[in-house]
């Protein structure tokens, strides 16, 4: 019998988008041996009373794993306090963890990705976060997997002996870093993960994710990634709770399983750059995105006119 890492899924008021991740989840290879805990955030306003109940009736429904946990939160926490307490919690029972939320499309073999990877690097303790999502890094030549050190919340996992090191004091960690230090964690600038930490202190955002970063970052952790995407994440249409409309980080899933992991534990040079490219480039699309758009509501403006 396999030694399957519990899935969590965290939902709240997006019934759809719960379907369908759903939905993919369930087609993965090793899904119907794998328990699945469902975690449901209460509503937050009147408003968003109606969705949760839909959402909390259908997840009631789910089918097609080993087993099927759903916890009603009774208040509402909000995403990274329900992230935060449900990873703890699975984590001190089961020794590590996979990750969903409720806008993540999978491969059929994601879920082996992910447990296969759990194994590998089990006894390895700078191998703190495995991510599942990979930006479409076009034309660049990598291998299969690789290490890299920023942490993708789009589908990861996790072990007991990583989480541990998990600060979510942000005073705690703010300090840690000196000017070299920011330039690396940010990827050369190309990225606002130290605005995000900013931004969080300022109370500005409510990120778990990159408080868990922060923390890989400074314990100078790695995370595995694979260079083919097993997760796209459906909720950047302006829906969720920290996502806007964006489509520049759209990607195909993966159909293929990963064969090779690799056995070097260091930081892949050549993907780092490929991402940093990619980051660099994606502001440019951003701009150029957001002008097409400007130009197509003028021209329907105008044609109505």
């Amino acid at each position: 019998m396999q030694n399957l890492a519990p899935i969590a899924l965290f939902v709240y008021n997006r019934p759809e988008h719960t379907r369908r991740t759903l939905s993919y989840l369930k087609k993965n290879l090793l899904a119907d041996e794998s328990r699945l805990f469902i975690f449901s955030d209460a509503a937050k306003t009147d408003a968003d009373h109606y969705k949760v109940e839909q959402v909390r009736h259908l997840v009631k429904e789910v089918t097609g794993f080993k087993s099927v946990k759903v916890i009603e939160r009774k208040q509402n926490l909000g995403l990274a306090k329900s992230i935060i307490s449900g990873v703890t919690q699975l984590v001190n029972e089961y020794g590590k963890i996979i990750v969903f939320e409720d806008d993540l499309l999978s491969s059929p073999y994601t879920l082996q990705y992910f447990n296969d990877a759990l194994i590998r690097y089990a006894n390895e303790e700078k191998v703190m976060h495995i991510g599942a999502y990979m930006y479409n890094l076009k034309g660049a030549k990598l291998p299969e997997t690789f290490f890299y050190r920023a942490a993708s919340s789009w589908g990861w996992a996790t072990w007991a002996r990583a989480w541990k090191n998990f600060e979510p004091d942000i005073d705690k960690l703010i300090p840690q870093f000196d000017k070299e230090k920011i330039n690396r964690f940010s990827i050369d600038h190309t990225m606002n993960f130290w605005k995000q930490v900013q931004e969080f202190k300022a109370g500005k955002n409510n990120s778990w994710a990159i408080r868990w970063y922060a923390s890989v970052f400074l314990k100078d952790g790695l995370t595995l990634n694979p260079s083919k995407s097993f997760i796209n994440n459906i909720g950047n249409d302006g829906t969720g709770v920290h996502s806007n409309p964006e489509s520049v980080y759209q990607v195909k899933i993966a159909q293929k399983p990963v064969v090779h992991f690799p056995d070097k534990i260091s930081e892949d040079p050549r993907a780092y750059e490929a991402i940093k490219h990619f980051l660099k480039n994606r502001k440019g699309n951003l701009v150029q995105r957001g002008l097409r758009f400007v130009i197509k509501l003028k021209v329907k403006y105008l044609t109505k006119k």
